[in-house]
């Protein structure tokens, strides 16, 4: 059995097709966001609500504590060890997200290792030079915008994003982890706390946040698209696409 990989940059509608795919596949779905392993940072990472993720199993969210270290090999180590627990139980395990090395770090197998041949987390020498094999029964499935189309798509997720319920999160993320947790910085968590401190206004706040999020998709789009085995297609192609291939595909 394959497993199913679904990728493209942040706000591309990876959540959505995922779970229907889900519902149509018998499959369960793993997180491959870097943000999305962090406790308590739901709105601001767009995380899948409960009502969102209808009834599907999640795995890969709320793994650690703002600021907790987490590292690529844990997350491989983890995402091996769910594909063989959804596999050994008969459904289809669907990969989601758009965190490049975490990716590439399961489906290219890289090995972590440190100067004593031990797994030693981030600090591993990585034996991942060799990325022209994937090393395993991976369908990789990319969703793919025009370039104004998802500017669009972020702008207007991120003007919805912007609301009581973020401030709130922000607030109490604050008051539970202190500002100097790196995993709320350089993300949306940053401009909605500068504006609720009076440094932003909710409009340069949003531009900001904006430009962040810019750049972060052109960043994953730039990493994936070095991968020759991610078929590319529009987020409306993407069911009809899998559902009429999945179980065709030799494994």
């Amino acid at each position: 059995m394959k497993t199913l990989i679904i990728l493209g940059p942040t706000g591309s509608g990876k959540t959505g097709v995922s779970i229907e795919l889900a519902k149509a596949l018998n499959g369960e779905i793993i997180s491959a966001d870097s943000r999305a392993i962090y406790k308590g940072m739901d709105i601001g990472t767009a995380k899948p609500t409960k009502e969102e993720m209808q009834d599907i199993p999640h795995y890969g969210l709320d793994l650690v504590e703002p600021g907790e270290r987490f590292t690529v090999a844990d997350w491989k180590s983890y995402a091996e060890s769910k594909i063989k627990d959804i596999k050994s139980r008969g459904k289809v395990p669907i990969i989601v997200g758009g965190t490049g090395l975490y990716i590439d770090a399961l489906i290219y197998n890289y090995q972590f290792k440190g100067p004593t041949g031990q797994k030693i987390g981030d600090f591993e020498q990585k034996s991942c030079s060799d990325r022209k094999e994937v090393k395993g029964d991976y369908l990789l499935i990319g969703i793919d915008w025009p370039t104004e189309a998802l500017r669009a798509r972020l702008s207007k997720r991120i003007t919805q994003m912007f609301s009581p319920a973020l401030y709130n999160e922000t607030k109490k993320l604050v008051q539970t982890y202190g500002w100097g947790s790196g995993a709320m910085k350089s993300d949306i968590y940053e401009y909605a706390w500068q504006y609720l401190q009076g440094e932003l206004t909710l409009d340069e706040a949003k531009e900001q946040c904006f430009y962040e999020d810019w750049h972060l998709a052109k960043r994953q789009m730039t990493w994936f698209k070095r991968n020759k085995d991610i078929i590319w297609l529009p987020l409306e192609k993407v069911y009809p696409y899998v559902i009429n291939n999945f179980n065709n595909l030799p494994n």
